[in-house]
């Protein structure tokens, strides 16, 4: 078991254009590997970005997915963990998608997959999202063994419910990925201070990944892909261009800042019960 991690995030703007979106994604994970990446984490939706009939159209099947055999081919060719931002899903018998993040380890075998438990259904910026018109929640954590090291998985909008970190980092996850398309407009005020803070509640590593660009047109995503320390200090940050960012992970860090200051060990859950909803 390594004790320590390097890993990159990969930065770009996905449209339409599914081919010339695997394109680009490969050129960028070849990248991360050869600047000696041994995880690479994609963003959301790399692959396909699109209204809920160019989302349907291009879903995937994780037996037969032509991005699912590409990730597959690209962790196995380099010898990386890829946790491979996410995708859109298509599951028989199913009217709705599953926007769904996948690992592979670094023989290309898929060791992971959580479909992402939180829709992005608000109002913001002049814009109106609705992520439930194609898709459907997952209903499952998930914390992957890879590389050594215990990642929990998570995507972009899972960002803003603590909950679901904290039952990340109490099943065992060092690192948490957030491959991510956040909007400009939250990204500007939230983006940073949500990351730093979920390592910080939970003292483990956070890397997200992000859009940049205007992956739809007319919605700038916010980019600034981000890797965090437990104590919340920022190891690297992404410009604002499609790019690849790397940061050296320390195993001992997570244990030292949890020996200096243990809340996960001070937690009260037997008074927090008490507060549950019925």
């Amino acid at each position: 078991m390594s004790d320590s991690l390097r890993v990159a995030c990969v930065q770009l703007t996905a449209g339409s254009d599914k081919a010339a979106n695997l394109e680009k994604a490969e050129s960028l994970v070849a990248r991360a590997a050869a600047l000696g990446a041994e995880l690479v984490a994609l963003p959301e939706k790399w692959n396909l970005v699109g209204n809920p009939e160019a989302l349907h159209a291009g879903a995937e099947t994780l037996e037969q997915g032509e991005s699912v055999g590409a990730m597959s081919a690209w962790a196995k060719r380099h010898g990386i963990v890829l946790v491979g931002g996410s995708i859109v899903e298509r599951r028989d018998g199913r009217e709705k998608l599953s926007n769904t993040s996948l690992v592979f380890d670094a023989c290309g075998e898929l060791v992971a997959r959580y479909r992402k438990i939180h829709l992005f259904d608000v109002e913001v910026g002049g814009h109106v999202y609705r992520e439930s018109e194609a898709e459907e929640p997952g209903d499952e954590v998930v914390v992957a063994e890879a590389g050594g090291w215990k990642i929990g998985l998570t995507v972009c909008y899972d960002l803003r419910f603590p909950e679901l970190f904290r039952l990340l980092a109490l099943a065992g996850a060092e690192l948490v990925t957030v491959p991510a398309n956040f909007t400009q407009r939250t990204g500007m005020d939230h983006w940073q201070v949500l990351l730093r803070a979920r390592a910080i509640e939970n003292a483990l590593y956070v890397a997200a990944p992000g859009q940049i660009g205007e992956p739809t047109a007319g919605r700038a995503s916010y980019g600034r892909s981000l890797v965090v320390d437990p104590w919340g200090t920022i190891l690297a940050q992404a410009p604002d261009r499609e790019t690849v960012v790397l940061a050296e992970l320390e195993r001992s860090r997570i244990g030292e800042i949890r020996s200096r200051l243990p809340a996960l060990a001070q937690r009260r859950p037997d008074i927090y019960r008490r507060f549950e909803p019925a």
